[in-house]
């Protein structure tokens, strides 16, 4: 019993040796669970190999943070020059041991903070792409219950789609910035007319959807032989096909960030809250990502992909009706030979 358990834990069920047929998982979420909890180890390891991708986009968001909670207030500022008001981060009055005000409160512009987050990111992000193509294959594999080398496989991965990876990366880094200049530069340009506000929430819903649509394209670019153009579309059009699920799945991966960021802002424990997000991206937190894109994604490319070629595996995982084991007793009554 207690080796049966070990193999479980370490080894999963590949081949389904440690299993009897009737123990699959009847259910992708039977499946989710049960990969989760025998693959979580694995996952933390394969965290802890690529998790310094992440660092310079950590170090920039930490940043933010920094510029953000030290201000002692956000307000709506006056140039006295030109008279335009603009949104400000307002830093309060430095003082000596006298109480004398030895330097007086200065401002930051927040769109001037943003777009300068969103600039330093860029490369950030880039770099993450070809990591990204590693973790969507290995990840997939572990979210069907196949197995995969958390290094050679990985490695592999990484170099069988870096060009394809880099270029989705690419747009990502971008995408943020472009987005948000266009939707400062069409914001003012609503002084004039409203009609501004059409091209102005285009942009955002194309910056959403680009973002739900990273969910389908690693794994796709792991998956199948696509070209470039057919990766970025298919992406897409799987993103709007199951547009609910996928905007459910992204906010259940958003979750911990949100946890952290609302005590961050609305407690006097930002700090700790702070070292546990970092603790948990440094362990867990960027595979465990993935993990949960490619159970979501592997469910909806046996539905709109693999049922309509022929001869490709559909189920990968999942109990069948073939593969349960059937007594005299519990025989099906239309069972004929």
């Amino acid at each position: 019993m207690f080796s049966r358990l070990m193999n479980s834990y370490y080894y999963g069920k590949s081949g389904k040796g440690d299993y009897r047929k009737d123990d699959l998982p009847k259910n992708r979420w039977q499946l989710f669970w049960e990969m989760l909890r025998i693959r979580f180890s694995a996952l933390c390891r394969l965290n802890l190999t690529v998790f310094l991708a992440w660092v310079p986009t950590m170090i920039v968001m930490l940043m933010l943070f920094n510029s953000i909670l030290t201000v002692s207030s956000i307000e709506r500022v006056t140039d006295e020059a030109t008279g335009t008001a603009y949104t400000a981060l307002v830093y309060a009055e430095q003082v000596d041991e006298n109480g004398s005000v030895v330097a007086a409160a200065n401002t930051a512009p927040m769109d001037g903070v943003i777009q300068t987050t969103l600039l330093l990111l860029i490369p950030c992000i880039l770099i993450t792409g070809p990591v990204q193509a590693g973790m969507a294959y290995v990840t997939r594999n572990w979210a069907r219950d196949e197995h995969a080398f958390p290094w050679a496989d990985f490695r592999d991965a990484v170099k069988e789609n870096w060009k394809q990876a880099l270029g989705v990366s690419a747009i990502t880094a971008v995408l943020p910035f472009v987005v948000f200049i266009c939707y400062r530069f069409y914001g003012q340009m609503m002084g004039n007319s409203l009609i501004f506000m059409v091209p102005q929430m285009l942009t955002v819903c194309l910056g959403i959807i680009w973002y739900l649509g990273l969910v389908f394209m690693y794994p796709l670019m792991v998956s199948y032989k696509l070209t470039f153009g057919q990766l970025i579309r298919n992406g897409l059009m799987l993103a709007v096909a199951r547009l609910p699920m996928t905007v459910g799945v992204r906010l259940v991966t958003l979750l911990p960030m949100a946890i952290a960021v609302f005590v961050m802002l609305f407690t006097s424990g930002w700090v700790y809250a702070l070292m546990a997000l970092a603790a948990y991206y440094v362990v867990l937190g960027f595979a465990l990502v993935r993990f949960i894109h490619a159970s979501f994604t592997n469910g909806v490319f046996d539905r709109y992909i693999n049922s309509r070629i022929e001869g490709a595996a559909v189920g990968r995982g999942l109990a069948k009706e073939e593969d349960m084991d059937f007594t005299d007793e519990d025989e099906p009554d239309d069972l004929t030979v």
